[in-house]
């Protein structure tokens, strides 16, 4: 099993938007080292959903529950070619009972190295176990 984080303006598709609709075609990438994270998710693997620009945090844990497929909402390429964007499905499993913020994480050295903060503009990434974890825990 692998873990990742997906980051939401929660105006556009907040935590309260992915409950309400209750499974999600996680679109819109069109950054390719995002794309390349979405084509490694695995049915199974567990999300960290997490609002992104209006007070940044974890709010909740998701689950992939269908692998990579071409993203129908592009159209194919010029000659028929597919689209190089995909989408992952994915499901709510849990909000955190505390959000977990940015600066927390931030202050946490345990937490130094994730994703998060070294790229902070990238919308899909990996996260360690023990990041996973951590901020699992810090959520409760």
């Amino acid at each position: 099993m692998n873990f990742w984080l997906v980051k939401s303006e929660p105006d556009t598709y907040g935590w309260h938007h992915f409950i309400a609709q209750g499974r999600a075609i996680w679109d819109g990438v069109r950054n390719y080292q995002a794309r390349n994270n979405l084509r490694a998710m695995q049915a199974g693997d567990q999300v960290l959903y997490y609002h992104s620009v209006t007070n940044p945090c974890v709010v909740g844990l998701a689950t992939v529950v269908k692998e990579a497929y071409p993203d129908p909402t592009v159209p194919t390429e010029p000659g028929g070619a597919p689209t190089p964007w995909v989408v992952v499905e994915l499901e709510p499993v849990m909000a955190l009972a505390n959000p977990v913020s940015l600066a927390r994480i931030k202050a946490e050295p345990m937490l130094a190295a994730i994703g998060l903060i070294k790229q902070s503009r990238l919308s899909v990434m990996p996260i360690r176990p023990d990041e996973f974890e951590l901020i699992l825990k810090m959520g409760q």
